[in-house]
């Protein structure tokens, strides 16, 4: 945990690599994954990078890698996942991995345009064939009607010509619209459907066709049908006008037809089989062009010595890394036999390094959450760490139910126990974030199960375990407790303190008999209320109190007086005491005793104050806005106006010191600012800023040293943490306005994020009562029929719309809602007092990084 404590350390370095080895140096570093490469070559054009040409050629591999796998996604081919990732190639086999993925797609192009051209050929002996056989009907037809004319009309129409084909069958009225309009009614259209779906041979895309015989007279109307048909698009198909004609055509296209299917049988087998043997090897293709276009990419970050003997680039590299990446630079140099060594120069630099927090599967989700928000300032305190116990907690205090905790800690198990199998899977992207989240989610369900039991509350129902506590005074029995019976007379108490007396409290949580009680939402509320604001204040205390870790870390020593010490006696005069007044009043007041009725039904014992009992229990938020509005509050006989004596004049004194630290807080540390200025002596220009720029290359000497094997390499010196990375004074009238803005900010904040944690107690209120409603209006239905055993049988189907809504609305709409008012709670209540997200996330060169992101791609 101490990595996820605050940032690493970070170290700008400068590597200095032979050519001939810095392909093989970049290759090992991506395989580490530690260093961040900046950009030396920004005024250089993308084009005209000294590795432009590689690139292109990667991204050539890549195109005729994606024609690839289209083609083996079309014939439905599986491609095997990769047991081990392959490194990046070698320089010499990038060669002959360019030759062999240009031999497969010629390959592939040409097996594909003679599929295609066999396709075209079926398409066309298929469309011939239906032509064949439906332009019989047609003819059939037209004889029928020819009989009904007389011997003259019947030469007439003997002399008739006709064209036939196939349209699609959406042209098909606006075809027949077309000729009628044109011929004007003395074009005769035929036409009949057929059954099979044509598929286009180059798109693949199946369409319903119809065969259209045209029937006319005259040349002008023939070519104007001519015209037509080649507008539609639709293919013309001479249909022979003998029967014998007929007959023999018919069957040379059957013949040709059976030939055309398998030869293209051989064919799609042929490409299905080059496609088998390809698809062993195209994931591996896939990760060593991606990383070797990686590599490129990199490359042309570095800047070209004078010389032209040696590559320079800058990184920043974690302190605890910088062992793995000089022997990332040994391995790199030993690979391609270079005789002089690769290294590194550590450098100076006021410029504000990265931010890089080193997780695992475990705090990875937790630091995403912190990261949505903003990324830490460098070296600042890291919420994440913490918000590992507090988020899931205060998500708990809202999704407080047994039952529904434990469908999402089961969920949560599941996601946790089959990690290994379900990240092997292709996921979407909906439940990709919940696996993200697993632990997350397991860590909430645990949670809530505890305070589900804490609240005693299983899907809106109680748990009777130690028995309840409560009786009824008049009889001295028990109090009528039911787990909501079947039936209606379900006897309802109402617990009033001084009637139905508490023996001994309750062993765990809430008792029982609160299920059954009239004034449950009156107790309920006031419970969970109070404990928000207290659950409220502790969480913002323990953030102001961090802050103190970021003002001793920076070595801001005056912060801790003039900030820190202001804020937090400004929060413990006002809203520590306003929780204290809470615990106050839970253990000074007593429902027992009461001033009109003191005790029943036993006598009243010696020393107890009658004035205590719950009718005088005084509104702690009332105390609270009169010393807010410095009032005085008045008694009501027989009750006391306050809690204990001398409790106004120490809520007026509170409020005055709380004031008096405001002026502190608001001009504390402008001042400060001032006389810092003079007292600090004038120093040169270059002694305050060393290292300005390190875009400027290395000294031509000291790089040809380097490029002749002199290995130089400083002591490892991190960025000094408490010097001054901003370069410029801010006037003074900045300073002061940023600092009113931050007190007026903080003084105001405190009430509303105080008031904000109330959304503690109005989710879980919610949350119960919408989880009794749903037992009350769904499933309790089914349990109210008297049916005998068909009655098991209604039960099962109220269960089901019970079960759904329960899973669909309590746990998952409700849970979300819950976790978004949580994260709420974070960033803003929480985080506020404390953290700046300010800073740039560490974004290191990593072949896992990138082969991830272009998978989710």
């Amino acid at each position: 945990m101490g990595a996820m404590f605050r940032s690493e350390e970070m170290v700008l370095t400068q590597l200095f690599v032979q050519p001939e080895a810095a392909y093989h140096v970049v290759s090992e570093l991506g395989e580490v994954g530690c260093v961040q490469f900046r950009d030396l070559n920004e005024d250089v054009n993308l084009f005209q990078r000294e590795y432009a040409r590689d690139i292109r050629r990667c991204e050539e591999m890549e195109r005729q890698i994606r024609y690839i796998d289209e083609h083996i996604q079309k014939s439905d081919v599986r491609v095997p996942n990769i047991s081990n990732i392959p490194k990046a190639p070698l320089p010499k086999q990038i060669t002959d991995l360019e030759v062999h993925l240009h031999k497969i797609e010629q390959d592939l192009r040409e097996l594909t345009k003679g599929e295609i051209t066999l396709r075209e050929q079926l398409t066309e002996c298929i469309q011939t064939k239906n032509v064949l056989n439906k332009a019989q009907k047609i003819f059939q037809n037209k004889e029928e009607i020819l009989n009904e004319f007389s011997i003259e009309e019947r030469k007439v129409a003997s002399q008739l010509g006709y064209i036939s084909g196939v349209i699609p069958k959406e042209k098909l009225f606006s075809f027949e619209r077309m000729l009628f309009r044109v011929g004007r009614g003395n074009i005769f259209l035929g036409y009949d459907d057929i059954e099979e779906l044509i598929k286009d041979p180059v798109t693949g895309v199946e369409q319903k066709k119809c065969v259209f015989i045209a029937f006319y007279q005259g040349d002008k109307l023939e070519e104007k049908i001519q015209k037509i048909v080649h507008a539609f698009h639709a293919k013309r198909v001479n249909y022979p006008s003998s029967p014998k004609e007929r007959s023999e055509f018919n069957q040379s296209v059957s013949v040709e037809l059976e030939d055309i299917k398998k030869v293209l049988a051989q064919s799609e087998d042929h490409i299905r089989r080059i496609l088998a043997s390809v698809a062993k090897d195209l994931p591996n293709w896939t990760v060593m062009v991606t990383k070797m276009k990686a590599i490129y990419h990199t490359l042309n970050y570095f800047s070209v010595d004078v010389s032209r003997k040696c590559l320079i680039a800058e990184a920043w590299i974690p302190t605890g890394d910088m062992e793995n990446v000089r022997k990332a630079l040994e391995n790199g140099t030993k690979i391609c036999q270079s005789p002089v060594q690769s290294f590194l120069n550590i450098l100076q630099t006021n410029e504000v390094p990265p931010t890089f927090n080193r997780t695992n599967k475990f705090t990875r989700g937790f630091q995403n959450l912190i990261s949505a928000y903003g990324f830490a300032n460098y070296r600042e305190l890291n919420p994440a760490l913490y918000t590992i116990v507090t988020f899931p907690f205060l998500f708990a205090v809202m999704f407080g139910d047994l039952g529904h905790a434990i469908i999402m800690t089961l969920f949560g198990a599941w996601l946790v126990i089959a990690e290994k199998k379900i990240a092997a899977q292709k996921k979407g992207e909906i439940f990709s974030i919940f696996f993200g989240g697993r632990y997350i989610i397991l860590l909430m369900g645990i949670f809530s199960m505890y305070t589900g039991i804490i609240y005693n509350d299983i899907f809106s129902k109680s748990m009777n375990v130690f028995g309840s506590k409560w009786q009824i005074a008049e009889s001295g029995l028990p109090a009528n407790f039911t787990q909501y019976t079947d039936t209606d007379d379900t006897t309802y108490v109402d617990l009033v303190p001084r009637l139905n007396y508490k023996r001994d409290p309750y062993f765990l949580g809430m008792d029982p008999a609160w299920q059954t009680a009239t004034n449950k939402i009156i107790f309920l509320n006031s419970l969970k209320m109070k404990l928000s604001i207290v659950f409220g204040v502790i969480h913002m205390l323990f953030g102001i109190i961090l802050n103190t870790v970021n003002h001793i870390h920076f070595k801001k020593t005056h912060a801790l007086f003039l900030e820190f010490l202001p804020k937090l006696l400004f929060f413990l005069f006002l809203f520590v005491y306003l929780a204290v007044m809470i615990f106050m009043k839970w253990i000074m007041y007593s429902g027992v005793y009461d001033s009109d009725q003191p005790i029943a039904p036993d006598p009243e014992p010696e020393g107890v104050n009658t004035r205590l009992g719950s009718n005088c229990a005084p509104s702690v938020l009332i105390y609270f806005i009169g010393m807010m509005l410095y009032k005085t509050t008045n008694a009501t006989a027989p009750c006391e106006a306050y809690m204990y004596p001398g409790q106004e004049t120490t809520q007026k004194g509170l409020l005055f010191a709380a004031l008096l630290c405001i002026p502190v807080l608001l001009l504390g540390t402008p001042i400060y600012n001032i006389f810092k200025k003079k007292s600090k002596k004038p120093e040169r220009l270059s002694q305050a800023h060393p290292h300005n720029n390190h875009n400027n290359h290395a000294e031509p000497s000291r790089a040809s040293r380097a490029s002749q094997g002199n290995i130089h390499a400083e002591t490892l010196q991190p960025i000094p943490e408490n010097s001054e990375l901003v370069t410029h004074e801010e006037p003074f009238s900045e300073i002061m306005v940023h600092q009113a803005i931050e007190t007026i900010e903080f003084t105001l904040s405190t009430v509303s994020h105080t008031a904000s944690y109330l959304r503690l107690w109005a989710l879980s209120l919610a949350h119960s009562q919408l989880s009794d409603v749903l037992w009350s209006m769904v499933f309790q239905k089914g349990l109210k029929r008297d049916m005998g055993y068909a009655g098991s049988a209604l039960i099962f189907a109220f269960f089901i719309p019970w079960a759904g809504c329960t899973v669909g609305i309590l746990v998952l709409m409700e849970g979300l809602s819950a976790f978004l008012h949580t994260l709420r709670l974070h960033w803003v209540e929480f985080m506020n007092k404390f953290y700046k997200g300010e800073g740039y996330n560490f974004t290191p060169f990593s072949f896992k990084l990138i082969l991830d992101e272009d998978e989710q791609d």
